[in-house]
């Protein structure tokens, strides 16, 4: 009777796997079957042209922005959530301020990414005056993508042995040495991975930068403070204008390949860990 049960357990979760495989191969395969074969070298290097605008031309401009909106949000929300969960794990011992602090960082994570685009354009945009500008978006995503890295950092420090923490505190070592010298080094890799991956989830999000810092059309930005275009905003205007759907499926391919490359570059952290 018990070799039953598993049985089933053993079955249901090997089709739940195989159904969730199966369904982002279909993704993946769709798209590139739709864009990938139209998709040139000018499309990748060049900006968008034509009436209405992306009617011709390419992505290039969107690709660099996608990548300087990615890049702010993964320094200010790693920066953040480093702080937020070593302050947790070694220095907080009230209860209390530790269950507020989960609370707010759940909050924050249920928070839909509209609602953030709106928080960041009367925030940074209007109050702090920094204007539709790469700044404002970044750190409107970095808002976003905060709690998927605090939590899982805290998670990644738990599975660290005991032992060495209390070895250390033993020989007199101070809780900024233990981080610094001792865990980071054990956690460095799964946290680059955390981090990887949260940028994939910034890279593919519209929402907070449609108010923020994405623009229809704008040149590579010169800096922080220059509004940016953005793959995921182009392609929800190709698609919601109904200006091309030929050249949105190619923008989809741009951005999937990016994001998968994001997730290659997380396996390849991984496998070196191991190795390690």
């Amino acid at each position: 009777m018990k070799n039953n049960k598993h049985l089933g357990i053993k079955l249901w979760i090997i089709l739940s796997g195989l159904i969730v495989i199966g369904l982002v191969l279909f993704i993946i395969s769709f798209i590139f079957s739709k864009g990938l074969s139209s998709i040139s070298f000018n499309f990748i290097f060049d900006r968008p042209k034509g009436m209405p605008l992306g009617m011709k031309g390419g992505v290039f401009p969107a690709i660099v922005g996608s990548f300087y909106f990615t890049l702010i949000a993964s320094c200010f929300a790693s920066f953040i959530a480093i702080a937020v969960a070593v302050y947790i794990k070694f220095y907080c011992n009230n209860e209390k301020i530790s269950t507020l602090v989960h609370v707010v960082v759940q909050s924050i994570a249920g928070i839909p990414s509209i609602i953030l685009g709106l928080f960041g354009y009367t925030f940074l945009v209007v109050y702090l005056k920094l204007g539709i500008s790469l700044l404002a978006g970044g750190l409107t995503l970095g808002i976003m993508i905060f709690p998927f890295i605090e939590v899982r950092i805290e998670k990644i420090i738990d599975e660290v042995d005991e032992g060495i923490i209390n070895s250390s505190y033993a020989l007199g070592m101070s809780k900024s040495y233990t981080f610094l010298k001792l865990i980071l080094p054990i956690c460095l890799s799964d946290m680059l991975g955390t981090i990887a991956l949260a940028a994939g989830l910034a890279m593919g999000a519209a929402a907070p930068i449609i108010f923020t810092g994405g623009v229809v059309n704008a040149p590579v930005p010169k800096d922080i403070l220059s509004p940016a275009m953005a793959l995921p905003y182009h392609l929800y205007i190709l698609i919601g204008e109904g200006i091309s759907i030929d050249k949105a499926y190619e923008t989809a391919c741009v951005l999937l390949f990016l994001l998968i490359l994001l997730n290659i570059i997380v396996i390849f952290i991984d496998v070196f860990r191991r190795v390690e």
